[in-house]
């Protein structure tokens, strides 16, 4: 398990970027110790995450979750979002949390200690449908529960007035690199694979992993683009829903003046 987050990282001054939902630059604005943190590119266009419950199971949508456990990451937003989604769905999201470590959640689902958790489609749903694990996926969309973007490629402020034409530079390579992985599938499997775990070797598909993400990374026009939209609506639907106040409205939290 990591025991130092990518935000943390950037926070400290370890890394110059950091890669983490669109939830972790709000949560480092809105700290005690604030950090001006700015997304600067969306590394997929779509939300292709979901809550997720085991077929074999009884729980199947998210009103039947209430008195039942979910496994957290433990997220700013995360219970709250999951509890709402329950309520949307015609529940009462009365639901019991717990904080495993984060690298062992998706494993507490397989072995019934939790039961649900939230996952990515094309990394934890690619391992399940390998292993013919059939899972119960709720996309927040499908319940009224607007997302921005997760991952987002992020900085500081301070940083990016630093280092704008190198930050620059850095964003062109990692979008020519992300478009050929489009391109050349078998090529960025077998790179990716150098830098895995034991664990996601043995236990993923990678290649159809890449074959799944490959659908939302966007083309080389949308890349790493933030639609202004679809955050304003995310950022509402928090201050509607109390999880943050109206001063998120007024902060710079992206940009994307720095893909070119």
């Amino acid at each position: 398990d990591y025991a130092t987050t990518p935000a943390k990282k950037l926070e400290t001054g370890l890394a110059d970027f950091a890669i983490a939902p669109f939830e972790s630059v709000i949560s480092l604005n809105n700290k005690a110790s604030k950090v001006n943190a700015v997304a600067v590119a969306a590394l997929l266009q779509n939300d292709i995450s979901s809550v997720v419950t085991l077929s074999s199971g009884k729980i199947t949508r998210p009103k039947e979750l209430d008195n039942h456990s979910y496994a957290s990451y433990q997220a700013r937003y995360e219970d709250a979002i999951v509890k709402q989604m329950i309520i949307n769905d015609g529940g009462t999201g009365n639901i019991e949390i717990s904080y495993p470590k984060k690298l062992g959640i998706w494993d507490t689902l397989l072995t019934n200690k939790a039961d649900a958790t939230w996952i990515f489609n094309n990394w934890e749903g690619v391992e399940a449908e390998t292993k013919n694990i059939r899972l119960n996926k709720f996309a927040l969309a499908d319940y009224g529960i607007p997302y921005a973007y997760s991952p987002v490629l992020f900085s500081t402020q301070e940083k990016i007035s630093s280092n704008t034409d190198t930050y620059k530079a850095f964003l062109k390579a990692t979008k020519k690199g992300f478009q050929a992985a489009i391109s050349n599938q078998a090529q960025a499997v077998e790179i990716l694979s150098k830098y895995l775990s034991k664990r996601d070797i043995e236990n993923v598909d990678i290649a159809k992993s890449q074959a799944f993400a490959a659908n939302f990374y966007g083309d080389a026009a949308l890349w790493g683009t933030m639609d202004d939209n679809r955050i304003k609506l995310f950022l509402n639907w928090l201050i509607k829903n109390k999880l943050e106040n109206e001063i998120i409205l007024s902060q710079k939290l992206y940009t994307n003046e720095l893909l070119g």
